[in-house]
């Protein structure tokens, strides 16, 4: 008995990386999987059979799976992953939203086209995926249904030459939560990932910092450590989580801090702020802002487990 035993699961971006560690884990759980992925390179360029070859493999395994090439920046693309997880298994239960590419440069150099390639396939693809499954779920009252997108480091803390993709990834997670409030009376958890793994996106970055990339690296930092928990996450131990940020990367796991005040002034009768007034109060904002980063940082460490 698999713990995802009877669901039907499209993974995006499933070809290789993150993804394809995530198709064969469900697969290997009982999952019926939907592999997609244009089979491109890392700028989005180009296409392959992939996502068949994937599929092939599970299917050797003594898995269920299909094979699905279609784009997910279109929203023909996106709905196109409904009609065949429905074509060929009946249904669909669990959507994961992980297809991407990078085209990093400083915004002095980043051109509109890599702007929009970017944007189209990281946030704009969880709209056209996402939609359609959602639609689905109100029309045919399917329940104890996922959908697990994927954000990065990059949007939610920043990094150099990733403005295109920081973007993307910093509104997929306002996506997630909005998604997770309109989700929640059809009986959807929505979750995302901030995910940390050496794929082959991210050891090029390694390779231009001069850090070599060994076999050891790859075990203990490899997309393998990120399947577990989006595993998880569709189980039905998982319920009762939504609209969460899970961090996870080489054997760690961790919940991250979602936007909150953290601390705030009002003027009496509702008055007009002075630029005098916020001399001395926005100091005190500030403050209060670090103090909770220093606070948070404290329990964020890492306990080691047994």
């Amino acid at each position: 008995m698999g713990r995802l035993d009877g669901k039907i699961a499209v993974v995006t971006g499933a070809g290789r990386g993150i993804g394809r560690e995530i198709a064969l884990l469900m697969a290997s759980e009982g999952a019926k999987v939907v592999v997609n992925d244009l089979g491109g390179a890392t700028d989005g360029t180009g296409g392959g059979t992939i996502a068949q070859e994937v599929a092939d493999e599970i299917v050797a395994a003594g898995g269920e799976a299909a094979a699905n090439t279609q784009s997910v920046a279109t929203v023909e693309g996106g709905a196109s992953l409904l009609a065949t997880a429905v074509e060929s298994f009946g249904g669909m239960d669990i959507l994961v939203n992980n297809a991407g590419i990078l085209r990093d440069k400083s915004i002095f150099n980043m051109e509109e086209s890599d702007w929009d390639a970017v944007l189209a396939v990281h946030l704009k693809g969880h709209y056209c995926c996402s939609r359609p499954f959602a639609k689905y779920l109100r029309e045919t009252g399917r329940t104890g249904c996922r959908i697990i997108n994927f954000s990065s480091v990059s949007g939610l803390f920043g990094n150099f030459g990733q403005a295109n993709y920081g973007a993307a990834k910093a509104g997929i997670a306002g996506f997630s939560r909005v998604l997770s409030i309109e989700l929640a009376k059809y009986g959807c958890t929505v979750n995302t990932i901030s995910p940390g793994a050496l794929t082959r996106m991210t050891i090029p970055l390694r390779d231009a910092r001069g850090e070599e990339t060994t076999q050891q690296d790859l075990d203990t930092g490899g997309p393998q450590h990120i399947a577990p928990v989006v595993a998880w996450l569709c189980t039905d131990e998982a319920a009762g989580i939504s609209n969460q940020i899970i961090h996870c990367a080489s054997g760690l796991v961790g919940i991250m801090q979602q936007p909150a005040i953290i601390k705030s002034f009002r003027k009496p009768d509702q008055g007009l702020w002075t630029l005098d007034d916020l001399d001395d109060y926005m100091p005190q904002l500030v403050e209060a802002r670090q103090a909770n980063v220093d606070a948070a940082q404290q329990s964020s460490a890492a306990v080691e487990i047994a």
